[in-house]
């Protein structure tokens, strides 16, 4: 059974700091592309940043390029999404999602096969 388990989120003022982790199981975990997305209130769930299985490519959303850092530690089992200088548009409910390595497209919500449970991150001004 495959597990994907968010942690990390929080209330957080403007301008300050977080790490979201999300714990994999039960999948071979380098052998998937890994994706963080959110879905704020009203609104579609979006991409935010993606890395590979192999060489830990990255790709990111324009809003968060530079912001947000999403790195994997295939020993643990675990990646990460460093998120720095929170904005009150940042709040939402986060995601990690797993895509076969196979997959053709980071940003194809539609082609991660496995999510997470999500975990709630609220920025105040």
């Amino acid at each position: 059974q495959v597990q994907l388990v968010e942690s990390g989120g929080g209330l957080v003022q403007a301008g300050d700091s977080l790490r979201l982790s999300c714990a994999a199981s039960g999948l071979t975990f380098r052998s998937y592309n890994m994706g963080w997305f959110r879905q704020a209130p009203g609104k579609k769930r979006e991409f935010l940043a993606a890395i590979t299985w192999n060489l830990g490519l990255t790709d990111y959303v324009n809003s968060v390029k530079g912001r947000f850092t999403i790195s994997r530690d295939n020993a643990k089992n675990t990646v990460y999404l460093q998120m720095n200088s929170l904005k009150p548009e940042d709040t939402a409910v986060y995601y990690c999602a797993a895509q076969p390595f196979s997959g053709a497209h980071l940003r194809g919500e539609s082609e991660y096969k496995y999510w997470g449970q999500g975990t709630q991150v609220t920025v105040s001004s």
